[in-house]
């Protein structure tokens, strides 16, 4: 079977299925429903850490309307890049009895999974590329990866919060010198002068000169935000998942504490959070070792 009748007939299958799931949300016993609306992004937003984020709250039957449309949110639209991915940040609570809703679910994310593993297959990053534009023209894959997650236990919480993530790359002492040796060459409007800027990345360039040459560095730089889901059982017993698609609550319990997604602000420190200790704050620059 040739390459696109396969990404083809992976997708359609996935599609159904995710069809068949919003149906049985959509006719089955909800108990409630909440969403929170993030604002538009662009490609540029995506790689920046951003300052402020405002949250738009829904609730009952429009939420339910808006975290449906999310699962199904797999194509790129006129307003957006196939680079962007919408987060879909909600919760439908649902009453289950049978566990047919789980049973879909699983379901919905195994075609998921077959439908990821199918395009791995293409071993070449182009030429996936082609392949998957040319077998569903317009699909974001990274939307039709992001996995259904739900609970059918009885949490004593669940709760919304915001997880930062970084973009992270390793390099060796010579590589860390001859990107000082670049910049210094670059102005900086944070500076009076370009003797000012090319004495900083001098003393830069003495600090990451001093460490030995088997020295293991990381750039880690904060980039985005993302919503994240949060189950708790004990203090002990909890975990979090991904946000950006609906958490679904099976069989829900009034003495589980339902929360909502705050408004994100970045000099809201997180106590808990690790507190790094730059080489050279300036670029986010760690030393492994």
């Amino acid at each position: 079977m040739s390459t696109k009748f396969n990404l083809r007939s992976s997708f359609d299958y996935l599609n159904n299925q995710l069809s068949l799931l919003c149906e049985e949300i959509e006719s089955g016993e909800i108990v409630d429903s909440h969403y929170f609306s993030l604002p538009k992004i662009t490609e540029e937003d995506e790689k920046k850490a951003p300052e402020n984020i405002v949250v738009e709250k829904f609730s009952g039957e429009l939420a339910l309307k808006k975290c449906l449309s999310g699962y199904q949110d797999l194509f790129v639209d006129d307003k957006k890049s196939g680079k962007v991915l919408t987060r879909h940040p909600g919760i439908i609570l649902i009453n289950d009895p049978e566990l047919k809703l789980k049973s879909r679910i699983l379901d919905v994310n195994k075609a998921k999974q077959a439908f990821k593993e199918t395009i791995l297959e293409i071993n070449n990053n182009d030429a996936r590329f082609e392949a998957v534009h040319n077998a569903i023209p317009n699909l974001i894959t990274l939307a039709a990866y992001r996995k259904i997650h739900f609970e059918d236990a009885i949490p004593y919480s669940v709760r919304f919060t915001w997880m930062k993530k970084h973009s992270s790359m390793t390099l060796s002492k010579k590589a860390a010198l001859e990107m000082l040796h670049k910049s210094s060459g670059y102005s900086n409007p944070r500076v009076i002068d370009q003797q000012s800027w090319f004495q900083i990345v001098e003393s830069e360039k003495i600090r990451v000169g001093s460490l030995s040459e088997k020295s293991k560095l990381r750039i880690k730089r904060p980039t985005r935000v993302t919503p994240e889901v949060n189950v708790r059982f004990t203090a002990k017993n909890r975990y979090h998942v991904s946000g950006a698609l609906p958490f679904i609550l099976l069989n829900p319990q009034k003495e589980t504490k339902i929360g909502e997604l705050p408004n994100y602000n970045a000099s809201n420190i997180d106590v808990r959070k690790k507190d790094y200790s730059y080489l050279i704050e300036r670029i986010y620059l760690e030393n492994l070792d």
